[in-house]
């Protein structure tokens, strides 16, 4: 009897035939950038350095696009984008110590977003190797130490035949839900030394399934269709797992309002009528959601931003599905679902009976909440209209219509199917709460680690991962400084990124946050270049505008092929927090 386990693919002739005479000039790079093909990248980002020329050297016998920015960070940055654009492992090739420490900023928002980056560092040579105090150049007693806190594994070779068995495993670790940047390290000689070993044709490095427990979906399901007032959060977890679909079929047979979190901008269309947008910067969402009976919390682990900086305080039964374990009940008692965001929300679709409310339900309540909940559920999208009012009327009271129509003209110059990438801005923090992506899986940020720089390479990194349309950045003053030698990587590859920085002298966010608290702000004043000038030096044309004519220069820009800047010189404010009062 022959069981599945024991086939065994068997190489044909020819491939014998290679294998016993591999090509000559091959060294330890060629193996990882063949098993980087076999796996079926197409695109690295990185920067070289002494110790990884073996793994550089290799990139020109492979077909590999290589992407060269100026600092490890921001190639961090634009792989993040591309994997979450593409859902594929990005690859990021990094040096020894210096230029691996400085991805480390870039590599904790792609964890904390769910990004997967394949970072691929060179280490010192193998006699080095320990913890001793060689004096090697570049030398870390323990360089993976400084990552395993950041990454969701670490995979360190010591030989030229570990490399395709680490590098698939980290592929896989990068792509099983949640997602998340890995880290392989390979010591210098081991990359520069000739190998004799057979080219890497292909790497078998499927990610796992991470499906519902059953037992636990029927509860949910029965949880849920009991619910006479059931709400939806929806985080970044539905966004990358392209479960946007799924959502919204389950909301509407439910008829329960969704709400998206900052990092699941998208995940639920704008505009539906049970749509509560994403203002869970704001009381009035907060308590709708205090009031549900069943919250349903999908790709979310409720943290500071998405829970109004820990004021939410559910009253109701909390359903919390979430790929990451850590994450799970972490903030608030719930029927904790350990799943990835679709396979989850497929099974309560197929789970879920036909919307009842059973008499006595909710205690003394019970009854007469079950004489209103047809009402109740006729009245949904009513009560998701009176709350959205509510949220306008305070913003309005505010006099905040400079922010709002600049905001309004970014999003009338944004073609539909452009991704944009917000730095940490208040143009951003506006954007979190009051910005209509239209699509899933096109407006992107840095609120999950919450790092300067970040938006321009990502970028970047999102135009490679999509070149058919153009690419949106929005940065502040002070974060452009972070990535301004980009201009020379958008420039180089010719790339249709335009970027907007809004010029306020400073760092805005936190001039204000200061005044607020002291009544004056430190450290936060700038002197700044001329935006404008400084583009067109790298030979990327630029452009001073207003608010007046913002829409129109923006859309010319996204319009013209090739790298653009747009600077808005302005002074804006963010509307008043809720969570204070």
């Amino acid at each position: 009897m022959t069981h599945d386990h024991d086939l065994v693919l068997r190489p044909t002739a020819a491939q014998t035939e290679a294998a016993l005479d591999p090509p000559p000039g091959r060294n330890g790079g060629d193996l990882v950038v063949e098993t980087l093909t076999g796996l079926g990248a197409t695109t690295v980002f990185g920067l070289p350095g002494q110790h990884a020329l073996g793994m550089f050297d290799a990139l020109r016998r492979s077909d590999l696009a290589y992407i060269g920015l100026r600092v490890e960070n921001n190639a961090g940055f634009a792989a993040d984008a591309y994997g979450r654009i593409t859902g594929e492992a990005a690859p990021l090739l990094l040096s020894t110590g210096p230029g691996a420490l400085t991805s480390l900023a870039a590599l904790q928002e792609a964890a904390a977003a769910s990004a997967p980056v394949l970072a691929i560092s060179s280490q010192i040579p193998s006699a080095g190797l320990g913890g001793g105090r060689h004096g090697y150049l570049h030398e870390l007693p323990d360089q993976q130490a400084s990552f395993r806190g950041v990454v969701k594994s670490v995979h360190t070779v010591r030989t030229q035949s570990q490399i395709p068995s680490a590098i698939a495993e980290a592929w896989e670790s990068a792509l099983t839900a949640p997602h998340g940047p890995v880290w392989v390290e390979i010591p210098q000689d081991v990359l520069l030394a000739e190998t004799s070993l057979p080219v890497v044709t292909a790497a078998d490095a499927a990610p796992h399934d991470l499906p519902p427990r059953p037992e636990l979906t029927a509860v949910a399901a029965h949880l849920l269709s009991t619910a006479a007032r059931p709400a939806i959060i929806a985080g970044g977890g539905v966004v990358r797992s392209d479960a946007s679909g799924k959502l919204r079929q389950l909301a509407e047979r439910l008829n329960a309002p969704v709400v998206t979190t900052f990092g699941g901008k998208g995940a639920f269309p704008w505009n539906h009528p049970l749509s509560l947008q994403s203002w869970l910067e704001d009381r009035h969402t907060t308590d709708f959601l205090e009031d549900a009976d069943v919250l349903l919390v999908v790709g979310s682990g409720l943290g500071e931003l998405s829970s109004n900086y820990y004021t939410f305080k559910p009253r109701g039964r909390v359903i919390q599905i979430e790929a990451d374990l850590g994450k799970l009940e972490s903030n608030h008692p719930a029927l904790g679902i350990h799943a990835d965001a679709r396979l989850a929300l497929s099974a309560l679709l197929e789970t879920l009976p036909e919307r009842t409310v059973s008499e006595g339900s909710e205690g003394s309540e019970g009854s007469e909440r079950s004489e209103r909940s047809e009402g109740e559920d006729a009245t949904a999208a009513d009560r998701v209209r009176t709350v959205l009012d509510l949220v306008r009327e305070r913003i309005d009271s505010q006099e905040l219509t400079l922010e709002q129509r600049v905001l309004a003209a970014v999003r009338e110059a944004l073609p539909d199917r452009s991704a944009s990438f917000w730095d940490m801005t208040i143009l951003a923090y506006w954007a979190w709460s009051a910005f209509d992506p239209r699509r899933p899986n096109t407006m992107h940020s840095a609120q999950g680690a919450g790092g300067l720089g970040y938006a321009f390479p990502a970028a970047i990194g999102g135009a490679v991962a999509d070149p058919t349309h153009p690419v949106l950045a929005v940065s502040g003053d002070g974060g452009a400084l972070y990535s301004i030698a980009e201009l020379a990587t958008a420039r180089q590859h010719n790339l249709d990124v335009t970027w907007l920085i809004v010029d306020d002298g400073g760092y805005g966010i936190l001039r204000e946050y200061m005044t607020d608290a002291f009544g004056q702000s430190t450290a936060t004043e700038l002197s700044r270049p001329d935006y404008v000038a400084l583009a067109e030096s790298f030979g990327v044309p630029g452009v001073r505008t207003t608010p007046d004519t913002l829409a129109d220069d923006l859309a010319k820009s996204l319009a013209t092929p090739g790298p653009s800047v747009v600077v808005l010189p302005a002074l804006l404010r963010m509307f008043a927090p809720t969570h204070l009062d």
